[in-house]
């Protein structure tokens, strides 16, 4: 009996050390430093043992319009064929990551497409504003990683940064019920930038993606100490 629990507790704190990362990129040049940062992620996800499944939309050419029959508050309201298979690529999901550049103040129409026909799927408004969603996406973690040409200051005093902040970050894990975000931004992307802070900006992604990994990674085994502890408790 003591071997099986202590086999049973080995199984899982394995589990617990494995998340799955979904990795939502927005960008329609292949060799953007916007998929440098996405490759960056990815590679230091599985150099820890995680799942990621990255979801290129340019590549995927996504069709970010929503439809009359999408709408949650219409009758007859259903998804659409490529949703429902978004969605299944998306199942147990732990971490969401998106990746895009700051187009004109916002992200790319592409990345809201998404967010509308597939993130937020079904959602009622009605649950939004009650703050009771039954959205997959609830308890996940939001993490950003934009790009600009802009520096850091200028956005700040055109006020576009807070405004994504509180527009897009803020209102998605509300929205969701999601955890707190984190937003990673690189500015001054810009062709012929210089390979040092190229290289300085993967490395900060790199070490986000670990703390990321790190967290998930130690909730996931306090959830399964405590499981085991209410099964000793239950026997």
């Amino acid at each position: 009996m003591a071997d099986r629990e202590a086999d049973m507790e080995i199984r899982s704190d394995a589990d617990a050390a494995i998340a799955r990362h979904a990795v939502v990129l927005c960008h329609p040049e292949p060799a953007s430093f916007n998929h440098a940062i996405a490759d960056a992620y990815c590679t230091a996800v599985k150099g820890l043992g995680h799942d990621v499944v990255l979801r290129d939309l340019y590549a995927m050419q996504f069709d970010p319009v929503l439809k009359a029959e999408e709408r949650p508050t219409v009758a007859g309201f259903r998804r659409s064929p490529d949703v429902d298979a978004e969605l299944a690529q998306l199942r147990n999901c732990d971490v969401f990551v998106l990746v895009y550049p700051i187009w004109f103040g916002t992200p790319p129409a592409m990345m809201k497409g998404y967010v509308e026909r597939v993130l937020g799927s079904g959602i009622d408004p009605r649950s939004v504003q009650q703050r009771s969603p039954t959205s997959f996406l609830a308890g996940k973690r939001l993490v950003s990683f934009t790009t600009s040409a802009m520096s850091a200051p200028w956005l700040n005093e055109q006020g576009e940064w807070m405004s994504l902040r509180y527009l897009f970050d803020r209102y998605l894990t509300n929205a969701f019920a999601m955890l707190p975000d984190q937003h990673v931004h690189f500015g001054g992307i810009v062709p012929g930038m210089s390979q040092r802070w190229a290289d300085q900006y993967l490395y900060d992604v790199t070490q986000q993606a670990r703390h990321v990994c790190a967290t998930v990674a130690a909730e996931r085994h306090q959830a399964a100490v405590l499981a085991t502890k209410h099964l000793r408790r239950s026997a």
